[in-house]
């Protein structure tokens, strides 16, 4: 395959990562899938094993070393898995590292164009400018109403089934956070009548679209064309034509939305309005962010929660003791400590972009490392979170490890779920609390059964979800 690994760690990460605490209590073990290869892939089912799932072509030694590198084609790889070297990338030099890899921009360009999420350089900084206040914590008051709102009916409605009716979680989970966000994003009078189209060609999309960009691997330019089969720009179109009519609704209404924040943005700098090419980009990035990453991470919390019966009660007697069967509230997030912890835990295990990948614009080094301009440089969440060197545990559910009391034994830059640096996920705080507020109103009334015979694989496509969908039983609390 042609790896090339650094010598090994060097003092100072040892003395570092000695000192870990070794308090925290074991909880369930996870399985580590996809089965991990026991011997170096050659390039060809290198190749073939990406296509398929990039999860399943990491060897045991990769969950081990702190910096590394490989071929894939004529392309180089260096992945950055330890918190100096994402801390080096993502961080310190993120100036040489701030565009997205060709597969990426390739792979999305089509949905969101110029979107803030693949977008760099002085586009990138405009966007964010405009952005990041809309999406803010500051925000937060005005959403959370629609996350409960919405999440109680989804309670409703499981109520109404009875013990061991079958579910697809991942489907459930999408369908409530695509209301919740169509519901924000559009507001609740257009919201509800657009979700299931959004959702069912955004699911479509991300099926269709290839895992790897072969044209850059092979190192053409990157302006030569990409295909797009027809399936993909079908999608692509549903999606544009249903944001191209939401916005023309929104212009008429006075109505609350993140639509309407868009139209009344200005750049700080400039005063300058998005056009309507770029609003439409920049919803069509919101939806995505908010629905997509979301849903499949409360599916996993689900899907752990069915393997640990001990945080599982844990987490019932918090939501017992602070909601006494009330509905929450954006204040009572604060006091859902547990809920949190489990919910941070899960997207440890199953992070919701498991693989953050960047091109160096120019020569760097690192860890003394030439890597040369063109190279990708990417941080692979679901290495670094499962480091046998930064986790006690690593493949084991233990919420207990992201309490408060246990924030000293976590390294600063060994979790990185929304991204670090400049580039982290300016919706993180809509995302974590909407996490939080779904799991606290749906786990009060219900809990979910892996189904007798469910194979569960995580496939990254794009995204981290349970291939296959993620079928449970559903059980009732009272």
């Amino acid at each position: 395959m042609g790896r090339a690994f650094s010598p090994g760690w060097n003092d100072q990460f040892l003395q570092n990562t000695a000192g870990r605490s070794k308090a925290i209590e074991v909880g369930a073990l996870i399985p580590p899938y996809p089965n991990r290869p026991r011997a170096p892939l050659d390039r060809f089912a290198l190749l073939c094993m990406a296509r398929r799932n990039l999860l399943a072509i990491w060897e045991e030694k990769d969950f081990e070393e702190p910096f590394f590198s490989y071929r894939l084609l004529r392309r180089s790889i260096f992945v950055c898995n330890s918190p100096d070297t994402v801390a080096y990338a993502l961080v310190a030099h993120n100036d040489n590292f701030a565009r997205k890899t060709p597969q990426m921009r390739n792979a999305l360009a089509p949905l969101i164009g110029d979107g803030l999420f693949i977008s760099d350089g002085k586009t990138w900084a405009k966007r964010r400018r405009i952005i990041t206040p809309i999406v803010h914590a500051s925000r937060l008051p005005l959403f959370a109403p629609i996350m409960v709102e919405t999440a109680n009916e989804t309670a409703e409605r499981w109520s109404a089934w009875t013990r061991g009716h079958p579910i697809d979680a991942l489907h459930e989970m999408a369908m409530l956070t695509a209301e919740i966000i169509c519901r924000a994003v559009f507001g609740p009078r257009l919201g509800s009548e657009h979700a299931t189209t959004i959702v069912v060609s955004f699911s479509e999309y991300q099926r269709l679209i290839p895992q790897l960009d072969v044209i850059s691997l092979l190192g053409l330019p990157d302006w030569l064309p990409r295909y797009y089969s027809p399936g993909i720009r079908r999608a692509a179109r549903r999606i544009h034509e249903v944001l191209n009519d939401i916005i023309r609704q929104c212009e008429e209404s006075g109505d609350a939305s993140m639509i309407r924040l868009l139209l009344d943005a200005r750049d700080a700098e400039t005063g300058a309005a998005l056009d309507r090419d770029a609003l439409r980009n920049e919803a069509a990035v919101i939806f995505m962010a908010g629905h997509e990453t979301t849903a499949n991470s409360l599916a996993w919390t689900w899907f752990l929660l069915s393997q640990a019966p001990d945080a599982e009660a844990r987490l019932h007697v918090e939501l017992d003791q602070v909601l006494a069967g009330r509905l929450p509230t954006l204040n009572d997030v604060p006091r859902l400590v547990f809920t949190r912890a489990v919910f941070e835990e899960s997207i440890r295990l199953y992070p919701p972009v498991p693989f953050l990948g960047r091109q160096a614009l120019q020569d760097e080094e690192i860890r003394g490392r030439i890597v040369p301009a063109g190279s990708l440089v990417v941080v692979v969440p679901w290495l670094l979170h499962r480091h046998r060197h930064l986790w006690d545990k690593p493949d084991h559910f233990v919420p207990e490890r992201f309490l408060p009391e246990s924030a000293r034994a976590r390294q600063r830059y060994s979790y990185v779920p929304f991204s670090v640096g400049p580039r982290v996920c300016a919706g993180q705080a809509f995302g974590l609390t909407e996490a939080i507020l779904c799991l606290a109103t749906l786990a009060q009334r219900v809990r979910l059964r892996l189904a007798p015979g469910a194979v569960v694989e995580p496939v990254c496509r794009l995204t981290l979800r349970p291939g296959g969908g993620l079928p449970m039983l559903i059980e009732h609390r009272n």
